[in-house]
């Protein structure tokens, strides 16, 4: 549990960072953040090669190939546009949602949905008032085009939140930090196509001025938000039930929001302020539940 949450406040920090280097694209973003994490990972494989290279078998390559393409180069790619067009608050909102599929696909056989559907019905009731909160706002240009980003990246998770968890689950003696690694490697494979999404910016003012701060938020997210959160999210995914684990990604929108407001300078509404606390009980219910 304590993994699961801990993911989940590394996750929310890629719903504000984005936000930091204007003057880069999407896409530049994207490739530098998961730039950052196939290094880490190139650099933890090499210091664990002797333990690694017994499980580089194909089957274990593609399926790391396929997940990390899912869960992290197209679905990162998806939520940094939703952000820009969208805005992080209602971005945040949609992604939460991915919990109750979660509890509603992969619950075990003999936790029945009327023992959890309390605490789904707080993180419904959260949801709810963060849309009213966040659709008062107001909308730019690209708004439903971000809607429609922020949707796509929300199958796209929930796809592989499944998937990787049935991975781990079979494959016990697979050590987790080379599941990491590889998928840190893989990652950056599914997003070299993108490399001719890439058009040549001129240097300007801006684009030198953010350069170091880029690279800052390039490493915090490959470091922080990718290696070590997919690891903990690793951990969490072997040790508890899908559902169960689903629902501590509540905690991913609870974090982006608290990090929106920071970066915004200013204190959650009442909504807002009744939203986190119905999705806090909506977590608590579900710990308990499945005990």
């Amino acid at each position: 549990i304590a993994a699961g949450l801990a993911a989940g406040a590394l996750w929310g920090l890629v719903f504000v960072l984005p936000r930091l280097v204007t003057a880069y694209a999407s896409v530049e973003v994207t490739l530098g953040r998961y730039a950052a994490y196939a290094i880490v990972s190139l650099a933890a494989m090499a210091w664990a090669w002797r333990r690694a290279r017994p499980h580089l078998r194909p089957k274990v390559l593609g399926a790391a190939l396929l997940l990390g393409w899912l869960g992290n180069s197209l679905y990162y790619l998806l939520v940094v546009w939703a952000v820009r067009w969208a805005g992080t608050a209602l971005t945040g909102l949609i992604i939460g949602t991915i919990p109750l599929w979660l509890l509603l696909i992969g619950r075990p056989p003999g936790l029945k949905l009327a023992r959890l559907a309390p605490g789904a019905a707080c993180t419904v009731a959260g949801l709810a008032l963060m849309h009213w909160s966040a659709t008062r706002a107001g909308a730019g240009p690209h708004f439903w085009q971000g809607i429609g980003c922020a949707v796509a990246a929300l199958v796209s998770w929930t796809a592989y939140a499944l998937l990787n968890a049935r991975w781990m689950k079979r494959h016990p003696a697979l050590p987790n930090d080379v599941w990491t690694n590889l998928l840190g490697l893989a990652t950056l494979l599914g997003l070299l196509p993108l490399l001719g999404l890439v058009e040549p910016a001129a240097a300007d003012a801006e684009r030198q001025a953010e350069w170091g701060l880029f690279l800052g938020v390039s490493l915090a997210m490959g470091l922080g938000a990718s290696w070590v959160a997919t690891w903990l999210w690793n951990l969490a995914s072997q040790r508890l039930p899908t559902s169960l684990a689903g629902q501590l990604i509540v905690s991913e929108t609870l974090f982006a929001l608290a990090y929106g407001f920071a970066f915004e300078q200013r204190w959650p509404t009442a909504l807002e302020w009744s939203a986190a606390v119905l999705f806090t009980c909506g977590i608590v219910w579900a710990i308990r539940h499945h005990r």
